[in-house]
């Protein structure tokens, strides 16, 4: 049996690629030895603590989720199922760099939506230039939110003068079955030919 590898790194340039997860196909192993759930379903079944078998380990999330789309179309019961990312990585990138001004036209952009759900709602009970009150409750909105983004930046004293977007990357996605489950499941893939490589059976 393999034991885990130290989780490395994502750097540019570096293939979404890792370890095979713990937990050889066939041979039970408890849920959760460093490994983090991604969503799928309704987050019951395999990731309830039980005992689960790794059927197979797959580059991306898109595979890993055709082979669950599968067991469904076969009327396999997808709840005791589960994708598990492992060497999970965040990646925070810098879209550029933040102003007082910049932080200000985002604020007065927040604000003029806001404004103007407000000015459509009073615009509905207006009798009269019910246009002139929504096109003041978005010039209000727009300036009270260019003064609050301005104030918020102004606020951090230059700690953080860039935008960013974060998002979480894994090197591995397996997919998991419950321990009772499992030799249906590895059935189903065997007459669909989906079993991926580098999978290891009894």
């Amino acid at each position: 049996m393999t034991r885990p590898s130290t989780p490395t790194a994502w750097q540019p340039g570096m293939p979404g690629a890792g370890p095979m997860p713990s937990g050889p196909a066939g041979r039970p192993t408890p849920f959760g030895d460093g490994h983090a759930p991604l969503p799928f379903g309704d987050g019951h079944g395999a990731q309830g603590g039980r005992p689960t078998v790794t059927i197979g380990s797959y580059p991306d999330y898109p595979s890993a989720q055709r082979v669950v789309d599968h067991l469904a179309d076969n009327r396999f019961p997808v709840e005791h199922t589960a994708i598990v990312g492992t060497n999970l990585t965040l990646v925070e990138t810098v879209l550029g760099r933040l102003t007082t001004g910049r932080s200000a036209l985002a604020g007065a952009g927040a604000g003029a939506w806001f404004g103007l759900f407000i000015g459509l709602l009073f615009g509905l009970f207006t009798v009269g230039n019910w246009l002139a009150v929504i096109l003041v409750g978005l010039v209000v909105g727009a300036i009270w939110g260019a003064v609050f983004g301005a104030v918020a930046h102004a606020m951090t004293g230059g700690r953080r003068d860039f935008t960013s977007a974060s998002s979480l990357r894994a090197g591995q996605y397996a997919v998991t079955v419950d321990a009772q489950v499992a030799d249906r499941a590895q059935e189903v893939l065997a007459r669909m030919h989906l079993t991926p490589t580098g999978h290891t059976g009894r």
